[in-house]
């Protein structure tokens, strides 16, 4: 019988730690772009020898996962992304 009352004001602490609730459509959308970003800054290094078309996903990555931080209020990843956009802008243009 303890264990079950135990049990039961466990679920209900780490229930009242979580806050529940939906997405916003902004949000979403922002998640989305987020992981197709990740996706093109994942291959971004295997695909710079082939005529530095990685260095173009590094941009389109950088680009897609911006809203997603953004949205999120991670504004160290923001500067990361920012200073990604700047350097490899710098890199094809040079």
């Amino acid at each position: 019988m303890n264990k079950k009352i135990k049990k039961g004001l466990q679920r209900t602490f780490l229930e009242s730690l979580v806050k529940n609730r939906k997405l916003t459509p902004v949000e979403r959308l922002g998640n989305r772009l987020g992981y197709m970003g990740s996706a093109f800054i994942m291959m971004s290094p295997y695909l710079l020898p082939y005529d530095n078309i990685g260095a173009y996903t590094y941009l389109i990555g950088a680009l897609l996962s911006l809203p997603q931080v953004w949205l999120a209020k991670q504004w160290n990843l923001v500067i990361i992304n920012l200073n990604l956009l700047v350097g490899y802008g710098l890199y094809i243009i040079s």
